[in-house]
């Protein structure tokens, strides 16, 4: 028989929800199956400090805030080079909770399932009316978050890796810190071969809330698109996606310092190194398509 994959946990967190994210160490050590063995990274912070970690729970503190990307890179190397200790990690918001204690055995069980299924991500529900927000279903036909399907992306706060793609593919994009790191991971990882999953029995209660709350979310949005795009996509599709995002953002109609940001951040993008460039195959372009999201939008 084959043994039963090993699942970690990484937790990012800024020490500045305790209560949550104990609740959320708690939901996670509930889970059915062998233990998952979790990690917590510090972002500028003495996790220790911060709230009292269950048993075995292992904190990771850096000095600095590195990002998102940044501190769930470290949180992937706490489990050996590119996660290889375990087989699948599971990335948590600090401020989330795993509604069921069957989610980690839904896990090994849909990758044992499909071994070429690389990213799971989780349907996110408001603890109170247990609602869905649209953008937290990843695609483009997001009426019913109910319904489980292939996808192009995933939700950074609530998903799980098998760590075979970090293996493949590389990490998380650190330089982004913050916005699109989840689509530069998955379309890397489309390009590789690999399926997503949206899974709709997999579920993270997290309060709603708008991404606008972060003061550094128009400039980064409008960067990391740009960058997005200069990483992964053939040439010619570069100048296509970036300006269908152009004029998508003006028709939403941002406030005046809104769209002063996100200007800045768009001249940025195309003024700042971005990382290496490898552009996916145009056979990913197509796949990309017949699962409902070109790379254009």
């Amino acid at each position: 028989m084959t043994a039963p994959l090993r699942v970690g946990a990484v937790v990012i967190t800024m020490g500045n929800r305790p209560d949550e994210l104990k609740a959320l160490l708690d939901s996670v050590a509930r889970q059915d199956g062998a233990p998952v063995e979790t990690v917590v990274v510090g972002q500028g912070v003495k996790v220790s400090e911060a709230v009292d970690l269950p048993a075995g729970v292992r904190a990771v503190d850096l000095p600095e805030n590195l990002g998102i990307p940044g501190g769930r890179n470290v949180g992937i190397e706490a489990f050996g080079p590119g996660g290889s200790d375990v087989d699948v990690l599971l990335f948590l918001d600090d401020d989330g909770l795993l509604e069921r204690t069957d989610t980690a055995e839904l896990c090994r069980q849909a990758f044992t399932e499909d071994p070429e299924l690389g990213i799971i991500s989780f349907r996110i529900a408001d603890p109170e009316t247990g609602r869905t927000q649209r953008r937290h279903v990843p695609r483009l036909r997001a009426s019913d978050p109910m319904r489980s399907s292939r996808v192009t992306t995933f939700l950074g706060g609530a998903n799980a890796v098998r760590t075979r793609v970090f293996g493949q593919v590389g990490a998380l994009p650190a330089e982004f810190f913050y916005a699109h790191e989840e689509t530069d991971l998955a379309w890397r990882a489309l390009d590789a071969g690999w399926s997503i999953d949206y899974r709709a029995d997999m579920v993270l209660l997290h309060p709603t809330t708008a991404p606008s709350r972060h003061a550094v979310y128009h400039r980064m949005v409008a960067r990391n698109r740009v960058w997005l795009a200069r990483r992964n996509l053939p040439a010619p599709l570069v100048p296509v996606y970036v300006g269908v995002w152009l004029l998508l953002t003006l028709l939403r109609r941002p406030s005046g310092p809104a769209l002063k940001a996100w200007f800045g951040g768009f001249k940025e993008g195309w003024t700042t190194p971005c990382g290496p460039r490898r552009p996916m195959k145009w056979r990913t372009v197509w796949r990309l398509t017949r699962l409902g999201r070109p790379p254009v939008i």
